[in-house]
C-alpha cells in the first residue's frame, strides 16, 4: 500500500499508529493526517532518533499493520511496541 493511500484510510489507521507509536499524541495523529513526512517528523521528535530511523520505523510499522491482523511482540530498539528487536547475523572474533 503507497502512503496515497494511507491518507485515504487514516481514520482507520489512526488507532494502529497510536498503539504502536505510544509517545504520539492524538494532536500528532490528528496532525499527521497519513501524511509519511509529518509522520517520521513526529516520530524523530516523540523519540529523539535520527530521520533514517524514523523512516525506517514508519515503513515497518505500514508493512506490519497490513501484514496481519495480529500485533507483533516485542519492542524496536527505540522502545516502541511492536516490533521485533532485529539481531545481527555477524558475530565478532
Amino acid at each position: 500500500m503507497n502512503w496515497d493511500q494511507i491518507e485515504g484510510k487514516w481514520k482507520q489507521l489512526k488507532g494502529s499508529a497510536k498503539q504502536h507509536f505510544g509517545k504520539l499524541t492524538d494532536d500528532d495523529l490528528e496532525q499527521i493526517r497519513g501524511k509519511r513526512d509529518v509522520l517520521i517528523g513526529k516520530i524523530q521528535e516523540r523519540y529523539g532518533i535520527a530521520k533514517e530511523q524514523a523512516q525506517q520505523e514508519a515503513d515497518e510499522w505500514l508493512a506490519a499493520a497490513f501484514a496481519s491482523e495480529e500485533p507483533a511482540s516485542g519492542q524496536s530498539k527505540t522502545g516502541m511496541p511492536n516490533q521485533p528487536e532485529r539481531r545481527s547475523a555477524r558475530r565478532s572474533a
